[in-house]
């Protein structure tokens, strides 16, 4: 899974990268600090405790485990291959694409125009970061104050998508409309797959511009008649159900509520959720955490102060410290975290299962506990998961067991929240 970092440019995408990845990317600020997308990931905590909180309890009441109120791990047992577990709270990885900032008239190549836009063509849903601040124009250009508006912003962004996608589809779309006439109706969706299989569309997509054309202008004609009136819905209607789009309104310790309070209402119809934050702010607790000054889980505003912190931060650095965690709560939706989590959730429906080589004590061959975590969309079948596995499992699938009740399910079993499935495959 893969989520875009997108907004124009010097709005914080940067900070906001490396508050989410912890990685070191360059944060200045002038338009195009970021030239080559930024690739990275981002840990996500699941919404609910891990299944070895399960398998603890089985274990504590069978008397083959012990309660350790020591443990550093907090009565965490699983062994994961990816992220870590403690608490029973299991962090999976998410991959974020900083993409570098897009100004207007992108997709005729301004700035660095469609290549800037074909690295959105990877991704499954995009979170834009607005200056809620007003500090900077819309090309990005710090002015101070009475800069563009955060509903200005996400204007922008949809119209560069929806032209973009449009100028693929005008490239030929005369061809496109020749065989229609010589082939029939069914041609049209056949060509708009051939013309955007590049950025991931299928045929729910295609066919949803389709009925958007018709339901708009029920007397356009025929597709060989149609005007850029006509090609503008068609790309529009993609776009939204190709890319959805929620906010990261930055730089909120420096506007008011109301200055997202349209905008809120505007991308909910869309789609998407907006979530209030600060990228600085954010980017300072996990910078404290990594140093080792405070304890701070990913997605939580709140944290407690080490005993290297207690030796090490001064009095004004643990009042900044604990300012940054009063703005943060002041604000709802969880920061950059909880806008992951409900694109990931929520918006892309992506619900978590636990393959095993072992159903009765939940681990692979080598005796790690549930040693993995797949996010899979939801009404993956069992035999899907195989596949997200290893096209071998998926090749080779005969049945699959749900270790949780031991029962035999079959391919087209749709996987659950939570479910911890064991696939016998031919070898």
């Amino acid at each position: 899974m893969r989520i875009g970092l997108v907004g124009k440019p010097n709005v914080g995408k940067s900070t906001a990268f490396s508050a989410l990845t912890e990685n070191p990317v360059e944060i200045a600020n002038y338009p195009f600090t970021t030239i080559e997308p930024n690739v990275g990931i981002a840990w996500l905590p699941l919404r609910e405790d891990c299944a070895c909180s399960k398998l603890r309890i089985r274990k504590e009441n069978e008397g083959r485990m012990e309660n350790n109120d020591e443990d550093p791990r907090k009565g965490s047992i699983c062994n994961p291959n990816t992220g870590s577990c403690t608490g029973f709270k299991r962090l999976v990885p998410i991959t974020l694409i900083d993409v570098a900032g897009l100004v207007p008239g992108a997709h005729e190549g301004r700035g660095r125009g469609n290549q800037f836009l074909s690295d959105l063509a990877r991704c499954d849903a995009l979170i834009q970061v607005v200056d809620t601040s007003g500090s900077t124009d819309i090309e990005g250009n710090p002015i101070g104050s009475d800069g563009s508006t955060p509903i200005e912003e996400y204007n922008f962004l949809l119209r560069e998508l929806d032209s973009w996608i449009k100028g693929i589809i005008s490239s030929g779309w005369q061809r496109g409309a020749r065989r229609v006439q010589s082939e029939g109706e069914k041609a049209l969706p056949l060509y708009l797959l051939d013309q955007l299989t590049g950025i991931g569309a299928k045929e729910i997509h295609v066919m949803a511009g389709i009925n958007a054309v018709n339901e708009k202008f029920p007397d356009s004609g025929v597709p060989w008649n149609w005007g850029d009136e006509e090609l503008y819905t068609i790309s529009s209607s993609i776009r939204a159900a190709l890319f959805p789009i929620s906010i990261a309104a930055n730089k909120a310790d420096r506007a008011s509520l109301e200055t997202w309070a349209d905008l809120t209402k505007l991308v909910n119809e869309n789609g998407g959720v907006l979530v209030p934050t600060s990228a600085e702010a954010e980017l300072a607790l996990r910078r404290a955490s990594r140093a080792g000054l405070i304890l701070h889980s990913p997605g939580n505003s709140n944290f407690e102060i080490t005993e290297q912190g207690n030796a090490k931060l001064s009095n004004p650095q643990r009042k900044g410290l604990k300012n940054i965690s009063n703005s943060l709560n002041s604000w709802e939706g969880g920061g950059l975290i909880g806008l992951l989590s409900e694109i990931v959730f929520d918006i892309l429906e992506r619900r978590v299962s636990y393959p095993v080589q072992d159903e009765t004590h939940w681990i692979d061959g080598e005796g790690n506990i549930l040693p993995d975590a797949i996010l899979v969309p939801e009404g993956t079948t069992a035999k899907g998961l195989a596949y997200a596995v290893h096209s071998d499992l998926g090749d080779g699938f005969i049945r699959a067991i749900d270790a949780i009740s031991s029962r035999v399910i079959g391919a087209d079993y749709e996987i659950k929240n939570g479910d911890i499935i064991r696939i016998h495959a031919k070898s």
